[in-house]
């Protein structure tokens, strides 16, 4: 099985390298994966890249970054997007 073309409405799906662009598909899983994806996640991908992916990404949601730090018990303070200068400069660009 490969990651879910729909995932990727923004680009062509073809042209996604698993490996090159590891980041790209773990933060779309993160957000928007159904139990399938995120199955398909876990047995392509180290644990480790994952939790590097959630610790330093700036494209996962605020939901979805809590979320999975509680599932991979990874601590809030190291995640990026949750630091709060990073909040706020993110609230600044998009106040809703």
């Amino acid at each position: 099985m490969k990651f879910r073309p729909s995932l990727f409405w923004d680009t062509d799906p073809k042209n996604i390298d698993v490996k090159k662009n590891a980041q790209y598909i773990i933060e779309r899983i993160l957000n928007l994966g159904d139990e399938n994806d995120i199955k398909w996640m876990f047995k392509n991908y180290k644990l480790s890249l994952i939790k590097h992916v959630l610790s330093s990404s700036r494209d996962i949601s605020y939901k979805g970054v809590n979320f999975w730090a509680h599932i991979l018990k990874v601590p809030k303070n190291k995640i990026l997007c949750l630091k709060p200068s990073y909040r706020k400069m993110r609230k600044m660009l998009w106040p809703y």
